[in-house]
C-alpha cells in the first residue's frame, strides 16, 4: 500500500460523473432479491412451521421480475405455498404475496409482515 497524500492524486474520486441511464441499466439487470429484513422474516415463519411439523424444505429463486420463496412439505412435491415480492405491482395491489399450490391467492399487500399473518393459526374458542 502507497500513501497518496490523503487522496488528492491525480483525480478525485468522488468527481466521477455516471450517466444515469447506464445506472439505471445495471439495476434493471440485477435479479429480484428479498433484503435481510424480509427473509428473517420468512425464515422465522419457516421455522416455527417447521417445528410444528407443517414443512420440510424450501427453495429461493432470485428472477428477474419478482422473487419467490417456496415452501415444500416434501422436497419431491410442488410447493405447498410461494411467498413472492414482486416490485412492480407494490403501488398497486403491494409487492407481497402467498400463493397456494394450486395458484390462488391468499393474500396480497404492501407489508411482508401482514401478508405472513395468513399462516397465523386462528384461536378458537373451546367448550370445556
Amino acid at each position: 500500500m502507497t500513501d497518496d497524500g490523503g487522496g488528492m492524486g491525480d483525480g478525485d474520486a468522488s468527481a466521477i460523473l455516471i450517466p444515469l441511464h447506464e445506472a439505471r441499466r445495471e439495476r434493471l439487470d440485477q435479479p429480484v432479491r428479498f433484503d435481510r429484513r424480509e427473509l428473517d422474516q420468512i425464515l422465522r415463519l419457516y421455522g416455527r412451521m417447521v417445528a410444528a411439523n407443517e414443512w420440510r424444505d424450501y427453495a429461493i429463486d432470485h428472477l428477474t421480475d419478482r422473487a419467490v420463496f417456496s415452501v415444500f412439505r416434501r422436497a419431491s412435491e410442488v410447493p405447498l405455498f410461494q411467498i413472492v415480492k414482486d416490485p412492480k405491482l407494490a403501488r398497486k395491489q403491494g409487492a407481497f404475496a402467498v400463493i397456494a399450490a394450486g395458484g390462488r391467492i391468499l393474500k396480497r399487500g404492501q407489508e411482508l409482515g401482514r401478508v405472513l399473518g395468513v399462516f397465523d393459526s386462528k384461536l378458537k374458542l373451546v367448550q370445556v
